[in-house]
């Protein structure tokens, strides 16, 4: 999948108005899915994820490498896309769940398996939801 593609799908699943609003949902996402994850499991789905979309995932690894692999449940996961996107909590919810499900389009089952298994049940369930806003927080 190619990064217009990816944030084309981010926008039409968020039901956003704009490119550079998905586009922030996505760095909000993937920025705090890189500092859950462990570190190389957070390189290996970078690495199937178009480049620019990718980054997100190391910036963490990067800039603030101790903070990856750090434990924090739902809560604290959509406070912090709240915080990173400028979105409602609620909104942030359904965003965040809206770019894992274009997450889980673009790479393989395999490392989205992995992916489920490294998170807490209440996070795992953004993964699961997908993005078609069902899933209330």
């Amino acid at each position: 999948m190619k990064h217009d593609e990816f944030i084309g799908q981010v926008q039409n699943r968020a039901r956003l108005g704009s490119r550079g609003d998905a586009e922030r949902a996505t760095r909000a996402t993937l920025e705090t899915l890189g500092e859950r994850l462990p570190e190389g499991l957070a390189e290996n789905l970078a690495a199937q994820l178009p480049r620019e979309v990718g980054e997100h995932l190391r910036r963490t690894e990067v800039f603030g490498g101790v903070g990856t692999g750090e434990r924090f449940g739902l809560d604290e996961f959509v406070a912090r896309v709240h915080l990173r996107s400028g979105a409602s909590e609620p909104q942030a919810a359904f965003q965040a769940r809206a770019v894992l499900a274009v997450v889980r389009d673009a790479t393989s089952p395999g490392l989205m398996a992995k992916v489920r298994e490294s998170l807490p049940d209440e996070v795992r369930s953004l993964v699961e939801a997908g993005g078609t806003g069902d899933m209330t927080t």
